[in-house]
């Protein structure tokens, strides 16, 4: 539990159902002094999961995961921040913290399974294998981010909500009766604090991982001067401080050279996507070259086209049209129309 409508509502759809249910929040890690509390376990979110619990008659606790957060998410961002890369943390975060830390606890405590308020879809099992679904609501559908879960996971895992949109989810909260019925949803990452993330990396990363550099337009002329190249995305047009007559976007962060490099829109395109570190949730990769949709970021549509497998675990997504703005350490995800199949990490100078 969370504090907000999706996880309190997961939880009163499982009361609702009949199941024994007690009620987990988890406190994350977040940065000493000022900075500020992580946004998913203020004392308020606290307050408001106890109260949800309290409205629904279960247990509620509070366990502490700080130290495990600390060390397998937010050390991990960090590391692939001074090599220039942007990872997403939800993948860590959903598989290592909540579907194997908490769930483990959870397990102890006597529980069989582990429900969240996720917008995905588990189906299959007990004899066949587990497969996981997009959320019912494609707007909110975070299948994406649980797509490094595996068999043992998905045959733990309930996603209440999954099965319903949005607008449905929170006319149920207030139907429930639920003190949370109108907290807006969350935001960015949990636990950037003051300045979000460009005030955490100068706050979190050593001396000297953002040093001052050039921007570089794609002929090696300088347009400028960046201010650390962790502080910027791929695709990014805002806040980079150069003037030209047409929009420029970063489209690529040279490390070697410190140089952040700017191009027009057209630049940002690649219809052929290597991956790594692959990840499939049947346990087995599929065979031979596949036409399946694949994502490539959160929000990004799923696009069509041909998976091809290469050496040492890598692979390769040929789009059929080009997509815009893959960028190494960001996750590609596979779906077989609603199913996901797996997927890997991108790595925009690997060969498959």
């Amino acid at each position: 539990m969370s504090g907000g409508v999706d996880s309190s509502v997961a939880a009163a759809l499982c009361v609702a159902a009949g199941y024994r249910v007690f009620g987990i929040m988890l406190r994350l890690w977040a940065e000493d002094g000022a900075a500020g509390a992580n946004k998913c376990c203020t004392a308020g979110a606290i307050d408001d999961a106890r109260a949800v619990a309290e409205h629904l008659g279960i247990p509620f606790s509070v366990l502490d995961a700080r130290e495990a957060f600390k060390a397998q998410i937010v050390d991990g961002f960090l590391a692939a921040a001074q090599v220039g890369q942007t990872l997403n943390p939800c993948f860590a975060c959903n598989r290592q913290i909540r579907f194997r830390w908490l769930l483990e606890r959870a397990m102890a405590l006597g529980a069989d399974a582990l429900a969240t308020g996720h917008y995905a879809r588990v189906v299959g099992g007990p004899k066949g294998p587990w497969r996981l679904l997009r959320g019912l609501d494609p707007s909110k559908d975070q299948s994406y981010m649980l797509h490094r879960l595996g068999q043992a996971q998905l045959a733990r895992a309930c996603f209440p909500v999954g099965e319903h949109p949005k607008s449905e989810v929170r006319a149920m909260a207030a139907r429930f009766g639920l003190p949370v019925a109108d907290r807006p949803d969350s935001v960015d990452l949990c636990w950037t604090g003051d300045g979000g993330l460009p005030g955490f990396l100068e706050r979190q990363l050593p001396a000297g991982a953002l040093q001052p550099g050039a921007i570089l337009d794609l002929e090696g002329r300088q347009l400028g001067r960046h201010a650390g190249l962790a502080r910027y995305t791929i695709g990014q047009r805002r806040g980079i401080g150069v003037a030209a007559g047409t929009p420029l976007y970063v489209v690529a962060r040279d490390a070697e050279r410190n140089a952040l490099i700017l191009g027009e829109a057209s630049a940002l395109a690649g219809s052929r996507v290597p991956i790594v570190d692959l990840h499939w949730i049947a346990g087995r990769p599929p065979t031979g070259a596949l036409r399946v949709s694949a994502q490539i970021r959160y929000r990004a549509p799923a696009e069509p086209g041909e998976l091809r497998f290469g050496a040492a675990g890598r692979a390769e997504m040929r789009f059929d049209r080009p997509v815009r703005a893959p960028a190494s350490g960001q996750g590609l995800v596979v779906y077989d129309g609603q199913t996901v199949l797996g997927g890997g990490r991108i790595d925009m100078e690997a060969v498959a």
